[in-house]
């Protein structure tokens, strides 16, 4: 046999030892299951990227939709978008759901459309429809951290630093008065537990950062006094919900409080907000520096996005929020000589991303449990009537704790602290979570929740366009109404 005919016969060589080394086991059921189910997972990945993509049109049209409407009638878009993802989810028209709101595949009208049109079968539905919701709510939380990146920017740091006594106030009696009083009203008045009452009292002190943000905004109000007491004091109120969340998180799993914890919580909170404030402006100069230095496309944006996705991801690392870190970060690219193009970097991809937010946010609400009809709801919204007194006079209250400023609009500032937005969702989830809350006390800080953060955006443009209507009015008309409001209140 010549050289050819060996090498010719190598492969059949390499088959008959295979064959002689077969082995049935490798062809076990728990080796082939693995398999089928990575195939399948592999067939999947298109029905995922379909739905993503089809959640998203949701949103968008949603978004759009809703906003455009209330910018007609003169309302502030980001009600539009609340409104929109109320709409499209668990509450109307079931196209946007997620398992957090109640929903499943089979409730999902996308999932149902994908049955139809994609050839999408019943048994991956479930498995896609899970995958499409946390997709699409990471998505919403890159929207949130952007849009806190943005209001970052958007703010003055020495204005901020200027006013932080005043909104360190604001923010401690913001806590304090809804906290007291929506946790005395429904030991004593409603004989709920003093848990689940701590609980639910815990729910009113949180201000979603967020939506107040996005509404000033809207109205150009967030650079004025006012906006930057608002800001500075929910950014206060988002640390010290946190801590009070830990708080009772832990009182609810053990019945005692971890002082640990809590000083952990307070002493890592300050330090980030102080230590990420200072270092930043030792990194500016660098940061201009490296920026200047590159040519690639992307030379300002992307530096300035890993800067804030750092300082979010230690945040969060700390157990802070990632929110936090994305605001912390744009107040120190603020003091740079870049940020005013940077701010218009920022922008194309906050209207991308913070739409997802607002509307995901809506969508996950059912506003199911304000119907009066149904019977177990209405114990829920007589409870909801004083949530919603108390987490509505608790806020105001906090804006007329304002000091040494004669010209400030107070009321303003009390109604921006209003709304509860996601945070209030949270507590709420975790508290249903947990078992610590009864079902009608639960749907009671749905319910406050939800109209704190509806009635917000309307009622802010309200009391500051009284506020600009005073101050475009000649002297002595202001000063008479001036004296009004005050005889008013």
């Amino acid at each position: 046999m010549d050289m050819r005919t060996l090498t010719a016969s190598e492969p059949m060589t390499d088959a008959i030892a295979w064959l002689t080394s077969f082995n049935p086991s490798h062809f076990h059921s728990d080796n082939i299951i693995p398999l089928l189910a990575a195939a399948t997972e592999s067939d999947s990945a298109p029905f995922v990227l379909a739905s993503v993509l089809l959640s998203l049109v949701v949103i968008y049209l949603a978004s759009t939709i809703g906003g455009e409407l209330c910018a007609r009638m003169n309302l502030p878009p980001v009600l539009g978008q609340l409104l929109g993802g109320l709409v499209v989810g668990i509450s109307a028209f079931h196209l946007l759901v997620f398992p957090e709101g109640g929903g499943d595949s089979t409730t999902s009208l996308m999932m149902t459309f994908l049955q139809n049109t994609a050839g999408l079968s019943l048994d991956s539905a479930a498995a896609i429809f899970q995958t499409d919701s946390e997709v699409i709510s990471t998505l919403a939380e890159m929207g949130v951290v952007i849009l806190l990146f943005e209001i970052g920017l958007e703010s003055d740091l020495k204005e901020l630093l200027r006013v932080g006594p005043q909104a360190a106030i604001v923010a401690m009696v913001g806590v304090i008065a809804p906290f007291v009083g929506g946790t005395l009203g429904l030991i004593y008045l409603f004989g709920v537990p003093t848990i689940p009452a701590i609980f639910a009292g815990a729910a009113l002190t949180a201000t979603s950062i967020g939506i107040t943000a996005k509404v000033l905004a809207e109205l150009q109000y967030l650079n004025r006094k006012e906006g930057q007491i608002i800001i500075g004091a929910a950014v206060l109120d988002d640390v010290l919900g946190i801590i009070i969340l830990a708080v009772v998180a832990s009182l609810a799993k053990t019945g005692e409080v971890e002082l640990t914890n809590v000083l952990y919580l307070i002493a890592s909170a300050v330090a980030f907000l102080v230590g990420a404030v200072l270092l930043g402006r030792l990194f500016n100069p660098y940061f201009v520096k490296l920026v200047d230095e590159l040519k690639t496309r992307g030379q300002l944006l992307i530096p300035a996005l890993i800067f804030a996705f750092v300082l979010s991801y230690i945040a969060t690392a700390i157990k802070l929020e990632a929110i936090l870190g994305a605001f912390t970060a744009g107040l120190v690219l603020a003091e740079t000589q870049k940020c005013r193009e940077l701010k218009d970097q920022v922008v194309p991809i906050a209207d991308m991303l913070v739409p997802i937010f607002f509307v995901v946010v809506s969508a996950k609400t059912n506003i199911g449990v304000l119907n009066p009809a149904v019977p177990e709801n209405r114990e829920g919204l007589i409870m909801a009537s004083f949530l919603i007194l108390v987490a509505i006079l608790g806020k105001v209250i906090s804006g007329f704790t304002v000091f040494g400023q004669s010209d400030i609009n107070r009321l303003a500032i009390g109604v921006g602290m209003i709304p509860r937005g996601e945070v209030g969702l949270v507590f709420a989830g975790i508290g249903s979570a947990s078992g610590i809350l009864s079902g009608s006390l639960d749907a009671a800080i749905i319910v406050m929740v939800i109209l704190t953060t509806f009635l917000a955006p309307p009622l802010l443009q309200v009391v500051f366009q009284k506020s600009a209507t005073a101050e475009n009015l000649p002297q002595p008309e202001a000063a008479a109404l001036s004296m009004q409001d005050s005889q008013n209140s």
